[in-house]
């Protein structure tokens, strides 16, 4: 289990926002900058559609690549270094993104920003799981999800306008500079009082660093990854498909660009108004208050799409698969740090992502796959199962493993942290 004792003392979510949760939305403003224009760009250079679609899937593909080593990297230098080595490298992609002439070089660049992400996600998820006490953990890791939701809600607008003024490389400019700020925030922002890394503390011991290998984690921890680790997968994988199934049905029922893309803007209005609530309802009633109704929500959700026959209730549907997507924003990150051991938290945590970003590549294959079978229908129905599936798993395990997952265990950690610092007052006014 995850140890409380290294988190900074004072810590509070006003606390997190100039150390994590601002780096977070300008690093996924510069990822929504150019999420529309990767397409473009590559048929720009003369790329076919078959070969366009598996250049923008290198950003996907760099990101599963990039989980494993990403946690080595983090533990070697520390969780805010490493959000600040991977947004340099990422300025240096996304520099050269607009000027290559070659669809090849392009896809390096992608592949590059891919793994990049990989390594900032799990740095500031690792941040925040060492440095945020157990029961403001799930606010904070679903106001982190939230913060990059923002900023990759605001990107587009950003490449948009500058396109508009510009041309289509400038969406890429958006995005460096809003890696520019990034960094920037990084170097000039304080660190937390009392902010604790794998690495910084190890140096503090005169130990090496790497005090748990991946192979450890493996062979220690795989039972929690074989088992609630299906439920991140799944859950990534409904909420994957989401971005898949709205455009297509919304196709299917005759619904033009501008009418998707408004749909789209409302429904994103919800998700993003939700995370905060859904964090405070999980610190307070534990992390299944939000697990299993969130989860199921996404998975009927999808589930009623095929249903939609007007555009009326295309958008009520919408809603709910965006209510659904907004509450379990930071349920991946909750729990994993609720479950990760003290030593080796790093590790463990780019393992755990790599069943989430694994979750993320299948749903939309998934979709594909069932459809080409049989039909569209059918396959936006069969991955509404993936939902309700995350659900049950959340259900059964997450009280195996998580000490937070009820509201029996939230009153005894809160007890217990109660009696903690009556001990800790009584033995200083002692001295």
């Amino acid at each position: 289990m995850s140890d409380s004792s290294t988190a900074a003392p004072s810590v509070t979510l006003r606390s997190l926002i100039p150390t994590a949760f601002l780096p977070s939305v300008t690093f996924g403003l510069s990822g929504g900058a150019i999420a529309p224009v990767l397409v473009l760009t590559a048929l720009n250079l003369g790329a076919s559609p078959g070969r366009a679609a598996f250049t923008v899937s290198l950003l996907g593909i760099g990101l599963l690549v990039g989980e494993l080593p990403s946690g080595w990297f983090a533990q070697q230098v520390g969780e805010r270094r490493a959000m600040l080595y991977s947004s340099t490298v990422a300025l240096v992609a996304l520099t050269a993104a607009p000027l290559v002439r070659s669809v090849i070089l392009l896809e390096v660049a992608i592949f590059i920003v891919g793994m990049t992400n990989a390594t900032f996600a799990l740095a500031r998820q690792a941040y925040i799981a060492q440095n945020v006490p157990p029961l403001l953990r799930a606010r904070a890791m679903s106001s982190l999800g939230g913060s990059n939701r923002i900023g990759s809600f605001a990107g587009p607008f950003a490449g948009a306008a500058a396109i508009a003024l510009f041309d289509l490389r400038a969406a890429y400019w958006v995005a460096v500079a809003a890696t520019v700020i990034t960094m920037v925030v990084l170097l000039v922002v304080p660190d937390l009082p009392g902010a604790d890394s794998g690495a910084r503390r190890a140096k503090a011991q005169g130990v090496a660093v790497v005090t748990v290998g991946l192979r450890d984690i493996f062979r220690s921890h795989w039972r929690v990854v074989a088992t609630l680790g299906w439920g991140i997968f799944f859950m990534t994988a409904v909420r994957a498909s989401r971005q898949i199934v709205l455009p297509l049905w919304a196709n299917h029922l005759g619904l033009n660009a501008a009418q998707t893309s408004l749909i789209f803007g409302i429904a994103s209005a919800v998700d993003m108004s939700l995370f905060y609530p859904a964090g405070k309802i999980m610190d307070r009633f534990g992390r299944l208050a939000i697990a299993v109704p969130g989860n199921a929500l996404n998975g009927i959700g999808v589930m009623l799409l095929p249903l939609t026959q007007n555009t009326l209730w295309f958008v009520v549907v919408a809603m709910v698969l965006s209510a659904g997507n907004g509450l379990t924003a930071g349920i991946g990150m909750t729990l994993g740090a609720d479950v990760a051991p003290a030593e080796g938290k790093v590790r463990f945590l780019s393992v755990w992502r790599l069943m989430a970003d694994a979750g993320n590549a299948f749903g939309p294959v998934a979709v594909s796959a069932v459809t080409a079978a049989a039909a569209l229908s059918l396959g936006i129905a069969s991955v509404g199962s993936f939902g309700v599936l995350a659900a049950l798993a959340f259900a059964y395990w997450a009280p195996k493993y998580s000490p937070l997952a009820t509201l029996a265990g939230v009153r005894r950690h809160r007890e217990e942290a109660k009696e903690e610092a009556e001990a800790r007052k009584q033995l200083s006014g002692k001295r």
